[in-house]
């Protein structure tokens, strides 16, 4: 098969003015919602785009961990390529793709760490592999071999046995978001695209919704 000739009618839904929520936070939600009540594979998937000093721009996929009106959060390494990038320009874009339900859900905004009490708390709340790996790996750095992680996990364990404290380079980012796209497929390519943008500086919480073209 050519792959150029891949098709697909997007005919599930559609995304109304009128019927999208004034906030893009609840839109969010009620989106994120109805993924979960589908059953979606990893409905809380999202791919995190950062650029670094150079100005090449890099993506990764993440699991989102929480979400309010202050932003969206993941957690992470932040000696990561992502957390270097993040230090030295502290923007990301965050997108959402629930394939089963022909939605793409796309946010942007600065880049913030986490407090030291929320990451912490979360931390401590992961399973105990993944506390350890958390430790164990050197995010994004060459490795001779698996046995390297495998080693680094074993020292770990044998240090903190059953309680590792929470690595120093370790931790949540929030995002808050400045811009939210939401994209609905729809058939002959004339997709929905909504676009949420701050009213003004002196009206943070007020939005401005307006359509795209697709």
């Amino acid at each position: 098969m050519n792959i150029a000739d891949l098709r697909k009618s997007y005919e599930r839904d559609a995304l109304d003015e009128t019927a999208a929520d004034a906030d893009p936070l609840r839109q969010f939600q009620r989106w994120l919602q109805q993924a979960l009540d589908a059953q979606l594979p990893e409905p809380n998937a999202m791919t995190v785009a950062t650029v670094g000093e150079d100005g090449r721009p890099s993506s990764r996929i993440v699991l989102i961990k929480g979400y309010d009106a202050r932003g969206i959060v993941w957690y992470t390494n932040y000696h990561s390529r992502k957390g270097r990038e993040l230090a030295a320009r502290p923007f990301a874009a965050l997108q959402f793709h629930w394939v089963e339900l022909e939605r793409v859900v796309r946010i942007e905004g600065r880049v913030e760490r986490t407090s030291d009490e929320e990451s912490d708390a979360y931390y401590a709340s992961r399973p105990l592999d993944s506390r350890i790996g958390a430790w164990a790996s050197p995010q994004s750095e060459v490795i001779s071999s698996r046995a390297v992680l495998v080693a680094n996990a074993a020292q770990i364990s044998a240090r903190h046995l059953l309680n590792p404290p929470r690595p120093p380079h370790w931790g949540g980012y929030r995002l808050v978001p400045d811009r939210w796209e939401f994209w609905q497929g729809r058939k002959s390519r004339l997709h929905d695209r909504l676009r949420y943008r701050p009213e003004g500086e002196s009206q943070p919480d007020r939005w401005i919704k307006e359509r795209l073209a697709p």
